[in-house]
């Protein structure tokens, strides 16, 4: 197999490592073949479990390569070993019942191709993790573009309890929030003039966006084991509509080993990089699994294991507006037109409603209500872009089992 430079490593690591958030960059290596990429993530939780395998491409521009047939299994200190299902597609599950990590168990990932080659993880400890002791937020100004314009809105802080010496953490997030679409359509056009009103108003919805920032701690020996006003997320208030109703974080917080931290590590100096995977010198490429015949294989990804704990916090619409922070304004045009908004040769047919109603659908707009005269007439139609009239355009309309309305 040919041995690669490191930049070339880097390259092709930066991509397919696990949650980064670089623009693609597959380089195209001669008498190069492929890679194998693990990603899979174990804890404490009372969940399934999922382990991906994949292989990367010599062709820029393309895309993995799903292992689809390969036998994966765990095994622990304890002598027991979990097979793993395979649901197809290069995605491999335990069972949600059968199976879960403990903390103090020592796990090693195990996955045999059907060609015969057998790689396997370095043994991983799951370490205990300390309990998120309080989540709040603070009003914010940050710099950005050069530091030459400034951006205001809520930062996020997490407090955690005292942990262990030379712990190491990470943390991921998702949030989700209720919106409103300024212009939802209300009416459907039925032709001459005449309106009905629709079944379903899709006015509010809510949207969700799991994190892509890698988020790591470290506690050295000697250090207070507490976490204080750790930085999570800062979200500015005019960037987008997520402040605007309610919003909801859920951070979870992990335990890792020195040598996942090392991975994460290597990760955020290739995103701070700003996607130039060249603009640092070389870094060693951390990964635990490597090929059992043949420990020279580069093999990418990274098996985690580690306990987790979890918070969750809600911000009302009340408390962002004792903050006296700007607003978020959609880009949302609303059209109001009739037949006489537009000026027509003296010998020609006058135009008709039809005739605005066709005009500006047949350019993407949706119809969303109209406007009544002095004799109860439509006056005018009204219209606006498609996501700005229905909110499942870009969220969804099913609220979420934990979701409670604050405001």
């Amino acid at each position: 197999m040919l041995r690669m430079g490191p930049k070339s490593i880097i390259a092709i690591f930066a991509v397919f490592a696990l949650c980064t958030c670089i623009d693609p960059y597959i380089p195209k290596l001669n008498g190069y073949e492929s890679l194998l990429v693990v990603e899979g993530l174990l804890t404490n939780e009372n969940t399934s479990y999922t382990v991906k395998v994949s292989r990367t491409y010599q062709e820029q521009n393309a895309t993995l390569s799903m292992v689809k047939d390969a036998s994966v299994s765990i095994s622990d200190d304890a002598g027991t070993k979990t097979k793993l299902y395979n649901l197809g597609n290069g995605i491999y599950k335990t069972d949600s019942i059968g199976f879960k990590g403990i903390i103090g168990r020592i796990y090693i990932l195990n996955v045999q191709t059907k060609e015969g080659e057998d790689y396997e993880s370095e043994p991983c400890l799951m370490n205990y993790v300390p309990d998120i002791n309080r989540l709040y937020f603070e009003k914010w100004q940050q710099l950005t573009n050069n530091e030459t314009q400034s951006q205001v809105g809520i930062r996020i802080y997490l407090d955690s309890k005292d942990g262990e010496i030379n712990q190491y953490l990470r943390w991921d997030f998702m949030e989700s929030w209720k919106f409103k679409v300024p212009n939802p359509q209300k009416y459907n056009y039925l032709g001459y003039g005449v309106v009905a009103l629709v079944k379903k108003i899709n006015e509010y919805c809510w949207k969700n966006r799991k994190s892509n920032d890698v988020l790591i701690h470290s506690v050295y020996s000697g250090q207070n084991g507490q976490i204080e006003k750790e930085p999570i997320l800062f979200i500015p208030a005019t960037e987008s509509d997520r402040l605007l109703l309610q919003y909801s974080i859920l951070i979870r917080q992990y335990s890792i080993s020195k040598t996942e931290y090392d991975f994460w590590n290597n990760m955020k100096q290739v995103n701070e990089a700003g996607g130039d995977i060249f603009a640092k010198q070389p870094f060693t490429v951390v990964s635990n699994i490597h090929n059992v015949n043949d420990p020279m294989e580069r093999v990418l990804g990274y098996f985690q294991v580690s306990a987790v704990t979890q918070m969750r916090m809600n911000i009302p619409f009340s408390e962002i507006v004792e903050l006296n922070l700007p607003f978020y304004h959609y880009p949302c045009k609303r059209i109001e037109m009739s037949p006489a908004d537009y000026p027509w040769p003296p010998l020609a047919p006058p135009l008709t409603m039809d005739d605005i109603y066709k005009m500006y659908t047949s350019s993407g707009y949706t119809f969303v209500e109209p406007i009544y005269g002095d004799s109860s007439q439509v006056q005018k139609l009204v219209f606006t872009m498609p996501e700005c009239a229905d909110c499942e355009l870009t969220g969804t309309s099913v609220k979420p089992d934990f979701w409670v309305d604050l405001n």
